[in-house]
């Protein structure tokens, strides 16, 4: 049975104000229904607002009516007032906020977009505006309770500092934000953070594709409710960037919210740590034939001309900018092809003051902030064939784009925005 301390009666009572009381019905109903005994406090949230497209489904053009219901739960409309109880910042937005109009929104959909924001703000969300959270210094540490709404971050946060959260979904985490608690429930809970998978990785793994396609197959073969541990038959160099890669398409084919890796990971120094001496309830081999079909699967058979490359998924680095720079400085993309990179808007500023920025645009490239094609739902006009360094975005590509898709590495997608043409 579900136990409550006087603070969190007092709010689910409407003393501390109707933002806090709703939130925490939400949340006294969602830990209910998870069978937790216990809430715990959330020092960190990160939250997916603006006018995002899974909001049509309500066809509410009302924002305060729009955000009540989505978020909340409620029939009437709330008003805002520095109301978040813990550091909340904005997940990935709907678009640039600044460069809407070259990706196509309208002035409409953009003003709308920045209504939904103006709530937040009001709320106490500190615009951020990046599915990559901890690239603006959102960083729980371990043991630390936070609450999210992008699943790569989950895993990101959950396994490479020990942090502890769950894949609650929007609207149980922007209650969260508000009232300060969640379920005391999966991945909040010690015990139920150990390793129930072995996953013996005979595949060489060295370059952030490799991550990224072992990501991919990991995420798709793995049982629901497993917790992988990784060991590798061959020496791994991981760095930020590749193993964010992983866990992003690894979040894409699955629901793996948390993943140790021997040596690496602060609660897989080995096996016994990371199994606290149990046997695992599942047992995996990844080869290279497994990678090899992971990227035959993605990537299109042929060569081709190619309109489209999108890059920044999840958003690229402050490095992995530099790298398209080395690599575009004094050439020029095809007059035929689109280029986008997408990364955080903190990065873009440190982007624009290093003159990175300056030199993608005159190779012909756009760097943009803050969403990227999934998110945004939009393209350029007239794109028959695209091309991705991301499983993550090419996957859901899969079922909804008519024409070409390929998948490589950055560098080969850069390639292709300079020749026009994809080589396989």
């Amino acid at each position: 049975m579900l136990k409550l301390t006087d603070d969190e009666k007092r709010m689910l009572n409407g003393d501390t104000g109707t933002v806090k009381q709703k939130s925490m019905e939400f949340i006294v109903n969602y830990a209910n229904a998870l069978g937790a005994n216990r809430l715990c406090k959330v020092t960190k949230a990160q939250l997916y607002s603006g006018n995002h497209l899974y909001l049509k489904a309500i066809k509410e053009p009302d924002v305060d009516k729009a955000i009540a219901k989505m978020h909340f739960a409620s029939d009437l409309p709330l008003e805002f007032n520095n109301d978040v109880a813990c550091f909340s910042q904005f997940c990935a937005l709907r678009t640039d906020l600044d460069q809407w109009d070259k990706l196509g929104f309208s002035k409409a959909e953009a003003d709308e977009n920045l209504e939904y924001l103006a709530r937040y703000r009001k709320a106490g969300v500190s615009m951020a505006g990046t599915c990559c959270s901890y690239l603006s210094g959102f960083i729980p540490l371990m043991g630390e309770h936070y609450v999210c709404t992008e699943s790569h971050t989950i895993i990101f946060m959950n396994s490479v500092w020990g942090a502890c959260g769950n894949a609650d979904g929007i609207a149980a985490a922007f209650c969260s934000a508000m009232c300060g608690r969640t379920a005391y429930w999966g991945n909040h809970v010690p015990e139920q953070r150990k390793a129930n998978m072995l996953v013996r990785i005979d595949a060489k793994i060295d370059s952030l594709h490799d991550w990224d396609s072992l990501g991919f197959h990991l995420g798709k073969i793995s049982p629901a409710y497993s917790i992988p541990f990784l060991t590798f038959s061959h020496g791994i160099s991981p760095d930020m960037d590749k193993l964010r890669s992983s866990f992003a398409s690894m979040a894409t084919s699955g629901g793996i919210e948390l993943c140790h890796i021997h040596g690496l990971t602060p609660e897989a120094r080995d096996e016994q740590q990371a199994f606290d001496g149990k046997k695992p309830k599942w047992e995996i081999r990844i080869t290279q034939k497994d990678i090899d079909e992971v990227r035959e699967f993605l990537c299109d058979t042929g060569s081709g001309q190619v309109d489209y490359i999108h890059l920044g998924c999840p958003h690229y680095s402050l490095e992995q900018i530099a790298k398209c720079v080395t690599i575009l400085k004094g050439r020029k993309i095809n007059q035929n092809v689109a280029l986008h990179i997408w990364t955080a808007p903190a990065i873009k500023y440190l982007a624009d003051i290093n003159g990175y920025t300056k030199i993608l645009e005159k190779a012909g490239a756009n760097l943009f902030a803050g969403s990227c094609a999934l998110v945004s739902g939009k393209m350029p006009k007239g794109v028959r064939s695209i091309a991705f360094d991301s499983a993550k975005q090419v996957n859901p590509q899969k079922s909804q784009f008519n024409g070409k898709i390929f998948y490589g590495t950055m560098e080969r997608c850069l390639t292709a925005a300079i020749n026009g043409f994809w080589e396989n």
